[in-house]
């Protein structure tokens, strides 16, 4: 289980460093570049590895070669395996899990993230590759569940608190040119991405129009943006809306950098979001209507996102997600991480 977020839900022990350096190979499906930040959680975790003096290696399965690389990148990665004399062999998102499976003799750990799991075809695929992996590890409770996987461990995707950190305000808004008085309401995704709810967003933003609460939208998603204008959006807003479909999150990130922020969230009930935001305040947690008229659950969840939006943007302060959650912070997370490696080696 997490820490709570609170006054006990401080950085976790992990494993002793001191015990020797790791030699790790990351095999993962995502990893960004060129200003493309697809991935970034597993980069996180490596360089806060690196930084804790470990060896690692990084492998891409599939990614810019398709889809098809997921089963063809077998013998790539055994061939990478075998002359890296590994310790360790850590496999990020179910279908990368069998690209690994049989890398070499090194112990092999598993990181699920959402859609291995929530989506029929790729849990079964998942659980077809995963025999073999000595630990499986979920970027929250609700997947574990969801995977009836009763040994899994549950570790989130950290964040860097040193770059994700409050700064001025009224600098960040003016870089986004927005005038005192404007309420600027954060997308934490892009619109193109159905899954992440942009319909539901709108309407939210049009019903706090009509109640006399005029919203500018932000849209966090950018081409070729900076990772300081990321930041600078975190900054610069009032309010993170998180509208994405359900069933359709594991641990979102961009819920884990706000509260880095101190940006207050109003958000659907996915993934992890409602443990995460337990405690922080101004923020709410709004569950899925269990209507089976769909309009009228749209028109249910939309009245409900607007209330508690409404509610926050009334408050103006800022959240206390911070100091409640200090234990999402990259080191916390890769020390966690780290005392998994080094209980399956003891093991």
């Amino acid at each position: 289980m997490n820490p709570p977020c609170g006054p006990t839900g401080t950085s976790a022990a992990g494993g002793d460093r001191r015990a020797g350096r790791l030699r790790i190979l990351t095999v993962t499906n995502r990893w960004p570049k060129d200003r493309h930040h697809g991935g970034i959680f597993v980069k996180r975790l490596v360089d806060a590895l690196r930084g804790f003096g470990h060896h690692v290696d990084v492998e891409v399965v599939a990614d810019s070669r398709g889809r098809r690389d997921y089963a063809l990148a077998a013998p790539r990665v055994r061939r990478r395996a075998l002359a890296g004399r590994y310790d360790i062999v850590h496999a990020h998102y179910g279908l990368t899990a069998l690209a690994a499976r049989f890398a070499n003799s090194a112990p092999r750990v598993l990181t699920l993230y959402g859609s291995d799991v929530n989506v029929a075809w790729q849990r079964w695929v998942t659980r077809m590759s995963w025999d073999g992996y000595a630990a499986r590890m979920y970027v929250s409770s609700r997947l574990a569940a969801r995977a009836h996987d009763p040994a899994g461990i549950i570790i989130p995707n950290g964040v860097d608190f040193r770059r994700f950190t409050p700064g001025d305000r009224d600098a960040a808004r003016s870089v986004l040119g927005a005038r005192p008085e404007d309420r600027l309401v954060l997308f934490g995704g892009h619109p193109a991405r159905i899954v992440k709810g942009w319909d539901v967003f709108s309407d939210v933003l049009a019903q706090l129009a009509a109640r006399g609460i005029p919203a500018r939208p932000v849209i966090l998603s950018e081409p070729g943006q900076s990772a300081d204008r990321v930041v600078a959006k975190l900054d610069a807003a009032d309010l993170l809306l998180f509208t994405s479909k359900r069933g359709s999150e594991g641990s979102p990130t961009v819920v884990k950098e706000a509260i880095a922020m101190g940006l207050p969230i109003v958000s659907v009930d996915v993934g992890d979001v409602a443990e995460l935001l337990s405690g922080i305040e101004p923020s709410a947690v709004v569950a899925f209507p269990n209507e089976p008229d769909r309009s009228r659950a749209r028109a249910e969840l939309v009245d409900l996102l607007t209330h508690h939006a409404a509610a926050v943007l009334a408050d103006g302060r800022r959240a206390n997600g911070r100091e409640r959650c200090a234990w999402l912070d990259m080191d916390a997370v890769a020390a966690r991480v780290e005392h998994v490696y080094r209980s399956v080696l003891e093991g």
